[in-house]
């Protein structure tokens, strides 16, 4: 049987500690195949990847991509029958840090595959037949995962995709158009999400299908662009008349969204990885500039302004990797239910990492604001930290936006309360806010937490008797809890992570106690946001812009937009245009 959610259980008062176990000895050891496979990957990018190239020219070199297939960088976690390195997902998440602080792009190219596309749903759903003809392809072929479309973002129940069975043929028709699709530029296998109309022979719904990427009436009508992330193969896929067999039909019809949902559960722990990775680089490039910039006769890093940021990036950065290791060990294990883990650790990482970013770019001054390419140019070293604060900056939006990410959770925490006893929160628990060993340095971060907690579940208590259109309307009162939540998470993993590291003296425990200093403030900050607000007032102030009741305010400005529908018409039908797909080269083994 499944263990319980820390998080879940956290969320209904109970601070059982014991749910996030880390192994005896150096918590950061991995098996021997597992560090191995790490370090030719570092040697691979360390000798063969230019990020700065990749970032000039918004392109991943073919031979990049081809290098990272030879040393099985693409099928980490696929299992050794089928071909792949069958190592550990704390491997995979330790990849991603490597390969992202070369170049952000790189960590969504080995994600958008291994996280969300064509092997995590096959291995958790297809048949063994699917397992024995695709899993051997993901080896070295790319794999993308479309479900958004110009009218749907985390509104799943709008899709227009239709995928329309023919019983007779054991086919499917599949039409529509997706949008954003990572790797979908370079991919030759996609996990789409289509909706199969009910009839008599079968309920319908949303439903998974592995499409074939050069099958007759798929096309990459458009690559696109962003802020950051600079060579990022995305882009638009249009679907006309794509005959599909029923045996590439994953899971049930109807099964969509849980498969979609379930593939994600340990897959939204990528992106922790990622910013726990730019988090330490951050403090690396912030402690070196701040000892080597000199102001008013001392170093800034001695400045009390300074000092500060310092404090905050190198506990945050401590955090981040300690929800990362946590979360991704228990993930491993299996034992536990871990699907509100990896959202709370996706929903903290993501928020905090930009701070983070933002910070690094201050301490930088005006030179974390130039390009790394202009500062070399003029003779001095090249930090990327700006394009570190536009790559970041999908993190809040994209794998479930910050705003939608906390309804989510708000609204299943409200479930859960409304199914279980929370009666006996103020008992239970493997820490009791009296409770303590006075000699542990974190010991009065635990009685915070484990307080805390329970207040919690009197706040969520008073929701659970509410629809969902009540729940719609205290969206912001929710998400401060769901903060709160996140932020009581991420001090757990936090000491956690601090007394299992047994290696490093009492410098993990003093990362902790900082990070859960400040993690505290703003707790405390987010508790006084759910009583003093201002949410009425926005929401009558919002209503009246929407109704152009300031519109006077707009005059004097000239909008530099280019004229357009708001959303493009996702008109069903043959492509217009060409096809932009990029092809790969394929050949060879992997290592």
């Amino acid at each position: 049987m499944t263990a319980p959610s820390f998080g879940a259980e956290l969320f209904l008062g109970r601070l059982r500690t014991g749910l996030l176990s880390m192994p005896t000895g150096d918590p950061r050891r991995l098996d021997h195949e597992d560090d191995q496979f790490l370090a030719r990957l570092k040697e691979f990018c360390e000798k063969n990847i230019d990020g700065h190239l990749i970032e000039r020219e918004d392109r991943i070199p073919d031979e990049v991509i081809e290098g990272l297939k030879d040393i099985g960088a693409f099928c980490i976690k696929i299992p050794r029958e089928y071909g792949g390195l069958g190592l550990s997902g704390l491997c995979y998440l330790r990849a991603l840090m490597i390969v992202t602080t070369v170049h952000s792009a790189l960590g969504e190219l080995l994600a958008a595959h291994q996280a969300i596309g064509l092997p995590q749903p096959i291995t958790l759903f297809g048949t063994d037949r699917q397992k024995r003809e695709f899993l051997p392809r993901c080896v070295r072929e790319i794999s993308a995962f479309a479900l958004t479309e110009p009218d749907i973002g985390n509104d799943p129940y709008r899709m227009h995709t239709t995928a329309v069975p023919d019983r007779t043929s054991g086919t499917y028709t599949l039409n529509g158009v997706k949008l954003w699709t990572t790797n979908g530029v370079i991919a030759d296998l996609l996990v789409v999400m289509a909706m199969v109309p009910a009839s008599d022979d079968g309920p319908g719904g949303m439903t998974v299908f592995v499409v074939e990427a050069d099958s007759a009436g798929v096309t990459v009508e458009h690559r696109n662009s962003f802020l950051g992330l600079r060579g990022l193969e995305n882009g638009v896929i249009r679907l006309h008349e794509v005959v599909v067999p029923a045996g590439n039909r994953v899971g049930d019809e109807g099964a969509g969204l849980d498969i979609a949902l379930a593939a994600q559960d340990t897959g939204r722990l990528s992106l922790p990885a990622v910013c726990a990775a730019a988090a330490k680089w951050s403090l690396k490039v912030a402690r070196e500039w701040a000892g080597a910039r000199v102001q008013w006769g001392r170093p800034i890093g001695e400045q009390e302004a300074v000092a500060g940021k310092l404090s905050f990036i190198a506990a945050t950065a401590f955090a981040l990797e300690a929800m990362v290791e946590v979360s991704g060990r228990l993930a491993d294990l299996g034992v536990n239910d871990t699907r509100l883990d990896a959202e709370l650790a996706k929903l903290f990482a993501s928020e905090q990492a930009w701070v983070v970013a933002d910070e690094l770019v201050q301490i930088r001054g005006g030179r974390g604001y130039e390009t790394a390419q202009s500062a070399v140019a003029r003779g001095e070293r090249g930090v990327p930290a700006e394009q570190l604060l536009r790559d970041l900056r999908i993190g809040r939006i994209f794998d479930g936006s910050t705003e939608a990410l906390r309804t989510f959770i708000a609204a299943a925490v409200v479930e859960r309360h409304r199914t279980e006893d929370t009666t006996s929160a103020a008992v239970e628990g493997d820490q009791r806010s009296g409770d303590g060993d006075d000699a542990d340095p974190l010991a009065g971060h635990k009685r915070f937490v484990d307080r805390i907690a329970r207040q919690l579940v009197c706040l969520i208590g008073e929701f659970t008797g509410q629809g969902d259109t009540e729940l719609e309307n205290h969206q912001r009162y929710l998400g401060r809890i769901v903060d709160i939540g996140s932020e009581l998470y991420a001090m757990s993993a936090s000491w956690t992570y601090a007394e299992a590291l047994t290696d490093r003296g009492d410098t993990p425990a003093q990362l902790a106690d900082a990070f859960c200093f400040q993690a505290q403030r703003r707790v405390t900050e987010l508790f006084e946001q759910l009583t003093n607000n201002t949410d009425a007032a926005d929401r009558i102030i919002a209503h009246h812009v929407l109704d152009a009741r300031y519109t006077w305010l707009e005059e004097g400005i000239i909008d530099a937009s280019i004229d357009g529908p708001w959303i493009a018409e996702s008109i069903p039908g043959p492509a217009t245009g060409p096809n932009v797909r990029r092809t790969v080269p394929a050949g060879g083994h992997a290592g």
